[in-house]
């Protein structure tokens, strides 16, 4: 029996700015954004909610669709109908994701409390992403360019 492909894709409901933490986390542990840059063909349209249906479905694939993989703080959802659009092929499973998750720009700094095979925190906790203890603009390699 062939399993259906499925998706991780970002929630319509949820908010900007969870959308970029949770961006920057996938980001930093594992998924290829390299696609989602300005030169990348998934950047258009240049949205909080398409970049971060592309980072978790990457994120997602990578991790061999591993429950747990596609949570994202409650920010990501499955889906069973394929996202692509145009130029932009979100991967199907593990072996079109491509790498192992090794390909990823890190942030640079250490999410205290995580490990790269775990979805970010609860909703309601912060999770600093600086040394400084403040949620810093710019240390993650996914960041958005619209404000949030």
């Amino acid at each position: 029996m062939v399993e259906a492909a499925t998706w991780c894709v970002a929630r319509s409901d949820a908010s900007d700015q969870a959308l970029q933490i949770a961006i920057d986390y996938a980001c930093g542990t594992g998924a290829d954004c390299a696609p989602i840059q300005s030169s990348g063909l998934c950047y258009l349209p240049n949205t909080l909610q398409a970049h971060a249906s592309y980072a978790f479905n990457s994120y997602y694939q990578r991790k061999g669709n591993a429950p747990g993989s596609c949570s994202f703080a409650g920010t990501a959802t499955i889906a069973k109908t394929d996202p692509s659009y145009g130029s932009c092929v979100y991967p199907s499973s593990p072996s079109t994701a491509g790498g192992t998750g090794g390909q990823a720009t890190p942030l640079g700094t250490t999410i205290p409390g995580t490990t790269p095979s775990l979805p970010l925190p609860p909703p309601g906790t912060t999770t600093p992403l600086s040394d400084s203890g403040g949620l810093t603009p710019g240390t993650g390699n996914c960041r958005h360019t619209a404000k949030i």
